[in-house]
């Protein structure tokens, strides 16, 4: 038997609140910390919130009727306003990549900065009023979806 070995068997031996503490289970991998009160993450909340509540209107209003209104200055603005909207998920993405943490936000915040776009073309794209209604639910979904990733607790790594 080696001294070391020796060693650890002769205090464990002694000290009973070792031999306890090592029966114990593992701690339990804490979750990362919030990042929905941080204001980068909560100024991304709030944006999204009113851009959702813009596209909304938008659909509560029946604009999908409208054939010319991808060119209109209200979506115009909208669209400048999304994709800034994006690049502050794409911001929050590297954020999170630099601290090694939060794995699944830090991937979701990158595919909606990546979506964000795409989902901006649709509306554009849209030639029959179905076709832009399904663009603006997407769209409307997209940007819910924004909020509930920041502002749900976040969970350990697996």
């Amino acid at each position: 038997m080696s001294c070391g070995v020796a060693l650890a068997v002769s205090l464990l031996l002694s000290d009973p609140n070792v031999a306890l503490a090592a029966a114990q289970p593992p701690a339990p991998v804490a979750a990362p910390a919030p990042v929905a009160g941080e204001p980068l993450f909560a100024d991304i909340v709030s944006r999204s919130g009113a851009l959702k509540s813009v596209v909304q209107g938008w659909i509560d209003a029946g604009v999908m009727n409208q054939s010319d209104f991808a060119a209109s200055p209200a979506f115009t603005g909208f669209k400048a306003q999304a994709e800034a909207l994006a690049a502050s998920d794409m911001q929050g993405h590297l954020i999170l990549k630099e601290r090694g943490t939060d794995g699944d936000l830090k991937c979701i915040l990158r595919g909606i900065s990546e979506d964000m776009p795409k989902k901006i073309a649709a509306v554009e794209a849209a030639t029959t009023p179905a076709e832009r209604r399904v663009a603006l639910d997407e769209l409307a979904y997209l940007l819910n979806d924004n909020i509930e990733v920041i502002t749900a607790p976040p969970q350990p790594e697996v």
